[in-house]
């Protein structure tokens, strides 16, 4: 039995894509996998499977949502040992590593791509990409960022996610 820890992106923001927790607990359950617990309502997820990879928990949670919710959540899995070494490779000092974004993405992106998204700069903000996640800090905060989570999915040519330091730590801790 595996875990994974397991991020829905776009769910119960702003009133759009509702999924409320318990009822996914219930239907990941029932679809097979086992020892599911939510954190918080913005689609952070901790379960076991059988499934030996992270593609596959990916695309069996995917086709769930999509039939039961009847829309398309784009969802990210990691192992926790996955999610231990993004967290551990962040480029940031401790001070800015605290005040960051973890943003997970699908895939590592080709390295053309990356070198094309490292010509961008945005003041008072910085990122880096490592493997499958960009890491971020913006001195304004994430909320008054310039950072275009779509902007990037768009030139990587990859799904993300963003998680704040203290989320990806609680993920982590509750993964144990």
């Amino acid at each position: 039995m595996n875990t994974y820890i397991v991020l829905l992106r776009g769910i119960n923001v702003g009133g759009h894509k509702k999924i409320p927790m318990a009822q996914l607990r219930e239907i990941l359950s029932k679809s097979g996998f086992e020892a599911v617990k939510t954190y918080i309502q913005t689609g952070n997820i901790i379960l076991q499977s059988l499934d030996e990879t992270t593609d596959a928990v990916e695309t069996k949670i995917h086709k769930v949502i999509q039939s039961h919710f009847g829309f398309d959540v784009p969802v990210i899995a990691k192992t926790r040992s996955e999610l231990q070494q993004i967290f551990d490779a962040c480029p940031f000092p401790l001070e800015k590593k605290q005040a960051s974004y973890f943003i997970l993405l699908s895939e590592i992106p080709l390295k053309t791509l990356v070198d094309e998204v490292h010509t961008i700069n945005y003041v008072n903000e910085e990122f880096h990409i490592v493997n499958d996640c960009l890491y971020l800090f913006s001195a304004a905060g994430y909320g008054n960022s310039k950072f275009n989570m779509t902007t990037f999915e768009n030139k990587l040519k990859v799904r993300a996610t963003s998680r704040n330091f203290k989320t990806t730590v609680k993920l982590l801790e509750l993964s144990l």
